[in-house]
């Protein structure tokens, strides 16, 4: 059985998030199974029996319009659609999206990160159920409790934090609401760290209605020692900002997973998020939840598990038990399956 799983070829979409599942699942057909060859491609070989999209795009023509081979898709989410109004896409977005759409309908099969990202598949394609197949993400094996306390002077010294701080990993999307943590922690005075590629972008469309959160956060962060904007960072150092902070803070308005809830979780990190989107699923009864619409819920929130140690570490023990549901190896099997099915 010969697999094509197609690599991105948007450097944005492999630096995290889709080149991540892409990664992630390719390293563990080829760790904890040998019943497949399979390999990340840009052209797809003749001789292949199935194509693997790991990725979909409503409004870019990631699919071709017709396919000769068994075809899958994982589709990680369609918050752009589910939020129209916050992510307005004009006239040539809205023709992309037709024919994206198109193209989906004809594919054999379709991978969702979650229940709630089916609901929305079936809703906004117009499929049966049994197309859509919910198979769970996990954290990398890399994202772990660090034993030795050797790496934490260096991390704070490289980065120059603070001892105790408030993490934030991830976009900078409508749905991330991070003016709002921005917000929260300003309120109560408490230091926030911001990790992610995008935050320190400079070269941007200001005009972009999808770029004015990044606007209004680097406004917010300006002239702050407050807020302590990163960037993007190595996996490495990563797990080390995870292990470090003193809480997780993800409150979003809307999720197609979550991934950075399961590697804070991993890494012994107390969560706060919310139960918008997908969050719920993912997170279970391990986190502390707020409402990602209200400031006073998200600041009293962080204040609360920042504060009180003996939540913070009540949080910490649930979550890395419930980051334990989830596992690559568990991915792979379940991606195996669908592949089988087709064959």
């Amino acid at each position: 059985m010969k697999i094509a799983l197609v690599e991105p070829s948007d450097l944005k979409h492999r630096v995290r998030g889709t080149g991540f599942y892409a990664k992630n699942l390719l390293n563990s057909f080829r760790k904890y199974s040998d019943e497949i060859d399979i390999n990340l491609v840009r052209k797809i070989p003749e001789d292949a029996d199935l194509v693997h999209y790991p990725f979909f795009e409503p409004f870019f023509l990631t699919l071709p319009l017709f396919k000769t081979k068994k075809t899958v898709v994982t589709v990680h989410d369609l918050t752009p659609l589910r939020f129209s109004e916050n992510f307005p896409v004009g006239i040539k977005g809205s023709v992309k999206w037709q024919i994206q759409k198109m193209s989906l309908r004809r594919v054999d099969a379709i991978i969702a990160d979650s229940q709630n990202s089916k609901n929305d598949i079936l809703k906004f394609i117009g499929l049966g159920e049994d197309k859509v197949h919910v198979i769970y993400l996990a954290a990398g094996e890399e994202f772990k409790k660090l034993k030795s306390r050797d790496w934490k002077s260096e991390i704070i010294k490289r980065y120059n934090l603070p001892e105790k701080f408030v993490l934030y990993v991830g976009d900078v999307t409508w749905n991330k609401n991070l003016p709002r943590i921005i917000e929260a922690v300003k309120k109560i005075n408490i230091p926030l760290v911001l990790v992610g590629k995008a935050l320190v972008n400079k070269d941007f469309d200001k005009k972009n209605p999808w770029n004015q959160d990044l606007i209004k956060i680097q406004e917010l962060a300006r002239n702050d020692d407050r807020i302590k904007i990163l960037g993007f960072v190595e996996d490495s150092d990563l797990v080390s900002l995870y292990n470090l902070a003193t809480v997780f803070v993800m409150p979003s308005l809307y999720e197609g997973f979550g991934l950075p809830i399961l590697e804070a979780m991993n890494c012994g990190c107390p969560v706060i998020t919310s139960k918008e989107g997908s969050l719920k699923e993912v997170a279970g009864d391990a986190v502390f939840y707020v409402d990602a619409y209200n400031l006073e819920s998200i600041a009293d929130g962080i204040r609360n598990v920042y504060e009180n140690e003996t939540l913070a570490k009540s949080l910490s023990e649930k979550g890395f038990l419930q980051a334990k549901n989830f596992s690559w190896k568990k991915t792979m099997l379940e991606t195996l399956g669908i592949y089988k099915s087709l064959l």
